[in-house]
This record gives C-alpha cells, sequence and structure tokens, in this order.
C-alpha cells in the first residue's frame, strides 16, 4: 500500500493537510477487513516514521552515502 495525503484542511503557506485523525482513519481504510490489531499499529508506525524522513529531508537533515558508511564501518568493526 503506498500512502498518499489527501488535503483538506488549509495549513502555512496556502499548502492544506488532513488532521492526525482523517489521516489514521484513510489508512485504516486501505487497510485489509481482517487487519489485526498488531497489523493496524504497524502500519501506523511506518507511516509516522515515513512522514517523519520525509521532514528531515526537507529540512536538510539527511547525511550522504559515504558519511553513512563511514559511520556503519564503525559500528560493525571495519
Amino acid at each position: 500500500m503506498v500512502w498518499k495525503p489527501k488535503y483538506k484542511i488549509m495549513a502555512q503557506g496556502g499548502q492544506t493537510m488532513q488532521t492526525a485523525k482523517q489521516e489514521v482513519i484513510e489508512l485504516i481504510k486501505g487497510l485489509p477487513d481482517d487487519s489485526t490489531l498488531e497489523e493496524i499499529q504497524y502500519s501506523l508506525y511506518v507511516r509516522q516514521k515515513i512522514e517523519r524522513g520525509l521532514q528531515d529531508v526537507e529540512k536538510g537533515r539527511t547525511h550522504t552515502q559515504e558519511k553513512v558508511e563511514k559511520r556503519m564501518g564503525k559500528w560493525v568493526g571495519e
């Protein structure tokens, strides 16, 4: 499932956005009817992490591939 925001409420800069409750309702509507509570919670968790990552990119909070590889090398003892 690909999450695409739907916009209804005006936000900063003239862009519109849904409330958190509306976003959750739309996410749940996109899940199979037999989804477990655990699957719903996981879907919410993943969606929240993706949204946070997109916000980080917009604000320039990213790392180069080289920097990540260097840090990972320290963690795995290379």
